[in-house]
């Protein structure tokens, strides 16, 4: 019994740690880094979902640096099928789409996956409202997750060098 306890309390733990590895945890080089090149990103997060939309049904989005280039990430879910769209941060249109195969990386997919799932609002309309209600931000990441059973987006944002991360309800 004691050795199901704690098997079971590994899974759980596991569960909620496994995806945070996709989530935007930016050191302040990493912030620094992606800061400067926002600047040259000249297609808001939210067209970005909207663009990988033709591949699948958008479970997260971020900007991220990837071998020193910005580049705009969209993980998507077609059937039981995940994909990583990329999208090309000046045209707003989609430069590649791959399956997801990494274990950690499908991990955190079916995770938000799950999330989306119990969504009534759609990740483009959580981010749009997080940008809305904080004048002057822009979106840098979106990411869903149940927090009690309920399914959110936090919306990392950035204005400047200024970070800040909301939370949008989805149901």
């Amino acid at each position: 019994m004691r050795k199901t306890t704690i098997a079971l309390a590994f899974l759980v733990a596991w569960f909620f740690a496994v995806p945070i590895g996709w989530a935007q945890n930016y050191g302040d080089k990493e912030h620094a880094e992606l800061a400067k090149a926002l600047k040259d990103a000249k297609i808001p997060l939210q067209r970005g979902l909207t663009a990988s939309a033709k591949e699948g049904k958008p479970i997260s989005a971020k900007y991220e640096m990837e071998e020193g280039k910005l580049q705009l990430s969209v993980y998507t879910m077609k059937g039981d099928n995940f994909s990583e769209v990329i999208v090309d941060h000046k045209s707003g249109k989609v430069a590649k789409a791959a399956p997801i195969t990494h274990d950690a990386d499908l991990t955190a997919a079916k995770a938000q996956s799950e999330a989306m799932a119990k969504a009534k609002r759609s990740l483009d309309t959580a981010a749009s409202e997080a940008v809305k209600e904080n004048k002057g931000y822009r979106a840098v990441s979106v990411m869903p997750s149940l927090k009690d059973g309920h399914p959110v987006a936090d919306v990392t944002l950035i204005k400047g060098t200024e970070w800040k991360t909301v939370s949008e309800k989805l149901d």
